[in-house]
């Protein structure tokens, strides 16, 4: 698995990546350099790279940047490849983006203009990182959760389900990458169902519950 990003939640999507063993490779805007420790410290199926390498070597990538940096992102190696975005749009940090102020994209959308070629699912952008890391079950648990994802390849949807499924989680789908905005920031679906953020262990949510928070947004 490739990471362009690394930040709170990338990083705990590699770890427990690691956990199901999977090999990943990280990267981030300051060079693989700076990621020595968090590398050595998620252990041997851990490596850092460019960015560029991260999305060349992975047969799935995540990215988790700011959508300002979206114009910075490398298409050419991502072409073909299932990707992962688990970004949210916050105008406070990435200054106004006039097509997602009116609505008429989502930030999976504007990510798709710059990265064309890939097959995109929007996953792991409506989970509070602390909890995501926390809430982790084996398959069967009568107490695993569920997390939403939306995107436009079938196929795409199913290598994405496959591995939530393989880090503790399972999948509702959300529909189309039109109707992402339904687990965008703010919405019912965003955080809230796994709790408040000042509990670190949050709490399990099942099917029912985020498919009812997924209805119940407007925009």
């Amino acid at each position: 698995m490739g990471f362009i990003g690394s930040g709170n939640i990338g990083s705990t999507i590699a770890r427990l990546a690691i956990e199901a063993g999977h090999q990943v490779v990280l990267s981030n805007s300051r060079g693989p350099e700076t990621l020595a420790d968090t590398a050595a410290e998620l252990g041997p199926r851990a490596s850092a790279a460019t960015s560029r390498e991260a999305a060349a070597a992975g047969d799935l990538v995540v990215v988790t940047v700011p959508v300002k940096a979206f114009p910075s992102l490398a298409a050419a190696p991502l072409a073909g490849k299932t990707v992962i975005d688990t970004c949210n749009y916050g105008p406070e940090r990435d200054g106004h983006i006039p097509e997602l102020d009116s609505k008429s994209l989502t930030s999976s959308e504007l990510l798709l203009r710059y990265i064309p070629d890939a097959m995109l699912v929007k996953a792991f952008n409506n989970i509070f990182f602390k909890h995501l890391l926390s809430l982790a079950r084996p398959a069967g648990a009568a107490d695993r959760s569920y997390l939403p994802i939306a995107g436009d390849s079938a196929s795409a949807k199913e290598t994405v389900n496959e591995f939530i499924e393989s880090i503790g989680y399972s999948v509702a789908d959300a529909g189309p990458l039109a109707d992402s905005w339904r687990q965008a920031t703010g919405t019912p679906v965003w955080g809230t169902p796994y709790g408040p953020f000042s509990n670190d262990k949050g709490r399990p949510v099942g099917e029912d519950a985020i498919r009812a928070a997924l209805a119940t947004a407007t925009r």
